[in-house]
């Protein structure tokens, strides 16, 4: 396959000192810290892994519809929805025009560009919450920017995108499902934190207090267990918020700080899949979605223990159509984030270098 071409790993986003250490440290295995964007583990891939992955792929170019976008019913026309599918595509190491499924991408940032409003939100008609999708559609944006930095029409909506994202920050540090900066949270919060630091990636300037805002935000969201509450106030710990979490330091370009050993720490003990667990169960995708990036980006035994278990238990998982099914919204989110999981071995996609 066509390697793409990398872009350079740029230095960290946000400075932050680290706080005094507590009286008992998690157990942190060694090498933590050095991501495995260069460290492949030894089969990190083979047989039964490339075949899943021909198979959902097959399925997402089998399901695209003629505007674009993917799958049946009113999910089928969420922005949000789109991009992830189209992330999935390019993370086989296609583009818009160029690779084997560069048609398909091609058609999905048609689609997406549609639906760029004058603001700058990226939505699609009566969907409810739309900072979600908009938080996705902008990270593909800056996932295509990043490659293809000649393209205006990218290169506009990915600014006005970026500038919306900024001005709906609270005043806590976080982002909640409207673009107004009234509330906050941690599952939302995510999602514009890897749009900012994509675009950021690819040239866009962002502004550090922005940064600096959504780190102590997700910082005053984790419990002392290590695990992370949905929001700021009192809450209890749930491991695909904890996920988001941790993933929300990375792409804020916090890498050495206690959070993040407990947090994996936390994931570890609640969450490490053993095969036994049904897919069916909420928030299955979404959350191993942001914990294998988590993983990854921690690298070290951190990825060489979670890795080899979430391909397993994702390859057990898949439909016989090939694709994966997620339980709220269906065939096309639930593929799109099960396919963006199984290829990080590709080490395609911009975001994920550290």
């Amino acid at each position: 396959m066509m390697r793409l071409a990398a872009v350079a790993v740029m230095s960290m986003l946000v400075s932050w000192q680290d706080p005094p250490a507590p009286k008992v440290q998690p157990a942190r295995p060694k090498d933590a810290g050095a991501s495995a964007q260069n460290a492949p583990i030894q089969n990190e891939t083979n047989a039964r892994w490339r075949d899943s992955v021909e198979r959902g792929l097959e399925w997402l170019v089998r399901n695209q519809n003629a505007d674009g976008s993917f799958g049946r019913g009113r999910i089928s026309s969420n922005a949000g929805i789109v991009s992830l599918c189209a992330l999935a595509l390019m993370a086989d190491g296609s583009l818009p025009g160029r690779g084997r499924h560069g048609a398909a991408v091609e058609r999905a940032l048609g689609y997406v560009l549609e639906h760029v409003t004058e603001s700058g939100l990226v939505t699609s008609e009566g969907t409810n919450g739309p900072m979600y999708g908009h938080g996705f559609a902008a990270l593909f944006l800056g996932e295509i920017y990043g490659m293809s930095p000649d393209d205006g029409r990218v290169r506009d909506a990915l600014a006005r995108a970026i500038r919306l994202i900024e001005n709906s920050q609270n005043d806590e540090g976080g982002w909640r499902y409207n673009p107004v900066p009234d509330d906050a949270d941690v599952s939302v919060t995510i999602c514009q934190v890897m749009a900012l630091r994509s675009a950021r990636d690819a040239g866009i300037r962002i502004p550090k207090s922005v940064i600096d805002g959504a780190v102590r935000y997700v910082r005053e969201c984790q419990n002392p267990d290590g695990g992370f509450r949905y929001m700021r106030s009192t809450g209890t710990s749930a491991w695909p918020r904890t996920a988001a979490g941790v993933a929300t330091l990375f792409y804020a370009g916090v890498y050495d700080d206690d959070s993040i050993p407990r947090g994996l720490a936390y994931l570890r003990r609640t969450a490490l899949p053993d095969g036994s667990g049904p897919a069916v169960q909420a928030y299955y995708f979404y959350g191993h979605y942001y914990a294998t990036q988590a993983m990854y980006l921690a690298g070290g035994d951190w990825w060489k223990e979670w890795w080899p278990r979430i391909r397993s238990e994702l390859i057990q998982h898949q439909d016989a159509d090939g694709a994966w099914t997620d339980p709220q919204w269906g065939q096309a989110l639930g593929t799109s984030m099960g396919l963006i999981i199984m290829q990080m071995p590709n080490r395609y996609l911009p975001i994920f270098q550290k």
